[in-house]
């Protein structure tokens, strides 16, 4: 069996009054990676805090690569790297001179830092802007900066707190690809996110966080599944074939809802049985369509049928530390 790296046993931290994290629990297994999915305010951030030794628990323990974060908290930095929501980098240096700063505050050899600095910015595609002042970057090479620097002590845990935050799609993508070879590398990564595509992408195992408590765990299909069956979708190729549409299709489905403006007809259930009479049905009366098939719910159904709300939806700041 595959042993926990990460552990959190009934968390609790508080502010005074308020409770930003109650009673959470979860375990990280080696070499994968686990996403706190929530709104802004809902508590990643402070169980990050303390992960990282940043916030003492008011209550419950956590252990990163078996270390107690309250008893053992230098153990614990040493095991670990971490991205935090605004990159953390010197801006007045080098990319190159970030990372051997930091190399030399972990008390590396002189000669590993520079050869690791070299690895880490040709890993990251910085080779060519290592030199330059890191003011000079933009979004997406301040965050990788910020996640090389970060990985320069090879940390087998690696502590993502809203990683793409403010980076354009493409910058997102390129940086989901650093972040799979660093798993496919055997890195241990806990991800935090308000980004629903985010998670679907990245996460092997989910837990949802709305006010402070996990309302929701498990894989990405499993917390799918939980929120109801495939829908049928049918999207027609012209506005005036609608109505006929729906109209044949309510023969054959309950539930049906019909979008116009999008030309798109929806009814939970179904299964492909269904969807072959469908489009048997609708070849026969001539009715084109553009999309037939059938739909999972998304990660954004899965937080709005939890919660109430959307996912971007955000709640007020979490409580200062």
């Amino acid at each position: 069996m595959t042993r926990a790296v990460i552990e959190a046993e009934r968390l609790v931290k508080k502010f005074g009054d308020f409770t930003a994290v109650d009673d959470v629990s979860f375990a990280v297994p080696q070499g994968s990676v686990f996403g706190l999915l929530g709104p802004n305010g809902a508590g990643k951030t402070t169980i990050v805090r303390m992960l990282t030794t940043l916030a003492i628990p008011t209550r419950g323990t956590a252990r990163v690569a078996g270390h107690d974060v309250v008893r053992a908290p230098e153990a614990v930095r040493a095991s670990m790297g971490l991205t935090a929501q605004s990159a953390t980098v010197d801006e007045l240096l080098t990319g190159r001179e970030n990372l051997r700063l930091i190399g030399d505050l972990y008390g590396m050899p002189r000669g590993q830092v520079r050869s690791r600095a070299d690895e880490l910015l040709e890993r990251f595609s910085l080779t060519e802007a290592g030199d330059k002042v890191v003011k000079d970057y933009s979004g997406g090479m301040r965050r990788r900066i910020d996640l090389a620097v970060s990985l320069i002590a090879h940390p087998p845990v690696l502590l993502l707190d809203e990683p793409t935050t403010g980076l354009d799609p493409r910058s997102r993508v390129e940086l989901w690809e650093v972040l799979r070879d660093l798993v496919r590398d055997g890195t241990t990564l806990l991800l935090t996110t308000q980004y629903l595509d985010e998670a679907d992408q990245l996460a092997d195992r989910l837990v949802v966080i709305d006010h402070g408590r996990i309302i929701a765990e498990g894989t990405p299909l499993e917390l799918k599944n939980q929120s109801g069956a495939t829908s049928l979708v049918i999207t027609v190729s012209r506005h005036d074939a609608v109505a006929p549409a729906a109209d044949l299709l309510r023969e054959l489905v309950d539930g049906l809802h019909v979008d116009h403006d999008a030309r798109r007809l929806a009814a939970p259930g179904g299964d492909v049985a269904a969807l072959a009479q469908i489009a048997s049905r609708l070849e026969a009366a001539g009715i084109e369509v553009d999309d037939l098939g059938m739909q999972r719910p998304s990660l954004d159904d899965v937080f709005l049928a939890l919660t109430g709300h959307r996912a971007e939806e955000t709640a007020n700041e979490e409580a200062p530390v």
